[in-house]
């Protein structure tokens, strides 16, 4: 009798304790910025929900949740977004908050591109002075917007010589590439806020509206994928864009300078 009354208490208090587990794929900027530390421990609080984070580019991002080997993805790529949403892998897509993105570079600024007026001003300097630049060169958010900017002035990274240097690795690994090489790089102002080994290095270059940074979250489809865990993304999204995680976001701060916005809204 004892026996069977503790076994039954034992399995009360772990189905209490245990808590829900929630995959999501989410951006290496993300992760680097240090918010995911600021609001994990509080959605496990406050929805049960254990977020479990595979940390990639946004590219790899997309394909895990096109596998179904996530529930959920947040990432920052709205054209190939809206593409994984439009070909059902995601349920719908939802805008959570933004940052920009900046051009880092040496100090000494050699291509001078604190003088352009636009980003694609700015790259065409380094292109011309053939200054050492590194690229993400991993198909992640980060990576597709510096593609698009080297498309709007008109050069192609394919045709480039030894001064670019695609690494294929996430934000934090680029940007300590370009500290030990003095060299360009484009990131975003989350992670370069966050980054402990800047060197030399400086930001130069901002504000130009292009470099807009949005991150969306996207539940995967239980339509295409049955055994992702839709309740729980549900309840992630249902937090993401309360009032708390307001607070939170837009409370985040390196050095008194706030790193994300938060512009959550309806579906």
């Amino acid at each position: 009798m004892i026996r069977t009354l503790l076994t039954s208490l034992l399995i009360v208090f772990a189905g209490m304790t245990q808590a829900e587990t929630l995959r999501m794929a989410v951006t290496t900027s993300f992760n680097n910025s240090g918010l995911s530390d600021v609001l994990l421990p509080v959605i496990k609080e406050d929805t049960g929900l254990d977020v479990q984070l595979l940390i990639v580019g946004t590219g790899q991002a997309l394909r895990l949740g096109e596998a179904g080997d996530v529930d959920a993805i947040l990432v920052h790529s709205k054209a190939s977004e809206e593409a994984f949403v439009a070909g059902g892998f995601g349920t719908h897509r939802r805008e959570i908050m933004y940052n920009d993105f900046v051009l880092i570079g040496p100090d000494s600024d050699p291509a001078e591109i604190a003088k352009a007026k636009t980003a694609a001003d700015a790259l065409t300097l380094i292109a011309t002075g053939q200054h050492s630049f590194v690229s993400r060169g991993d198909d992640s958010g980060t990576h597709k917007k510096e593609l698009a900017l080297w498309a709007t002035a008109a050069l192609d990274p394919a045709g480039f010589e030894a001064w670019y240097n695609p690494v294929g690795a996430g934000m934090g690994a680029s940007l300590n590439t370009a500290s030990g090489l003095g060299a360009y790089i484009m990131a975003d102002r989350a992670s370069w806020l966050n980054f402990g080994n800047k060197g030399t290095l400086a930001l130069l270059f901002s504000g130009d509206p292009v470099l807009f940074n949005q991150y969306a979250y996207i539940p995967i489809n239980p339509e295409r994928h049955p055994h992702v865990n839709a309740a729980g993304a549900t309840s992630l999204e249902t937090w993401l864009v309360s009032d708390k995680a307001r607070e939170l976001i837009n409370g985040y701060t390196v050095a008194g300078e706030a790193l994300f916005t938060f512009n959550a809204g309806p579906k």
